[in-house]
């Protein structure tokens, strides 16, 4: 099976590579390269990269706080991104610093798979909030809130991680599962063997935050292998 691999570096265009097992194609990441649905995004160097701010000027009516990476289409494969997330200045005392990557949208964004990260609870004193360092949601239908309180443990898990530091994330999708890895772990930190869309949905990658967060992002590489 033919391996398709797609390169989104912060503010520069790669030149295409070619190999016997892939194909690597450079995409300038830019504030015209995203479609913006409930977040602002700016071109921004950040702690000595260059990529993309996100936040989210007003309260958001869902989850879909995100900025679709035009022309890519995902169904299987991995997705890198080194991501940095930290509460804005006014947030409420709920923020943690929410910042991650949705996968599968839908075109219409009405469905979507989504693994993100709480920075500010990876050296929480509080163990239980540690717990809550990583996180899958998905829509329609599996906010955070349900998840937590039907199967509590199971789309959660602690990883170590740093507010306002880049933080290197890696996710494998195949079918019904997904792997989340951080930081170059050599084993995920957690395993969705159930996505909740189920295993033909396929659709865009997006750069997502929650609310309260700015967020940054660069680095990110899909690796498509159908």
């Amino acid at each position: 099976m033919k391996k398709i691999v797609t390169t989104v570096i912060g503010l520069s265009l790669a030149l295409p590579l070619f190999s016997n097992a892939a194909f690597a194609q450079g995409i300038s990441l830019t504030p015209a390269s995203l479609t913006p649905y409930q977040v602002t995004v700016a071109a921004a160097d950040y702690k000595g990269k260059s990529g993309i701010a996100l936040t989210m000027p007003t309260p958001p009516k869902n989850e879909k706080t995100f900025a679709v990476l035009k022309e890519v289409d995902f169904h299987n494969g991995t997705i890198e991104a080194t991501i940095s997330g930290q509460p804005q200045a006014n947030a409420g005392e709920g923020a943690r610093g929410f910042v991650g990557i949705a996968f599968r949208v839908a075109a219409d964004t009405s469905k979507m798979e989504l693994l993100y990260i709480r920075p500010t609870n990876g050296r929480a004193n509080d163990q239980v909030r540690r717990n809550h360092s990583t996180q899958y949601v998905s829509q329609p239908g599996y906010p955070w809130e349900k998840l937590r309180k039907e199967t509590p443990e199971k789309y959660e898990a602690y990883a170590d991680m740093v507010p306002a530091e880049w933080t290197k994330i890696k996710i494998e999708v195949k079918d019904e599962t997904a792997k989340l890895y951080v930081n170059g772990a050599a084993q995920p930190t957690l395993i969705v063997n159930d996505l909740k869309q189920g295993k033909d949905l396929r659709g865009n990658v997006a750069l997502w935050i929650g609310p309260g967060t700015l967020g940054h992002f660069t680095d990110v590489k899909v690796t498509k292998v159908d």
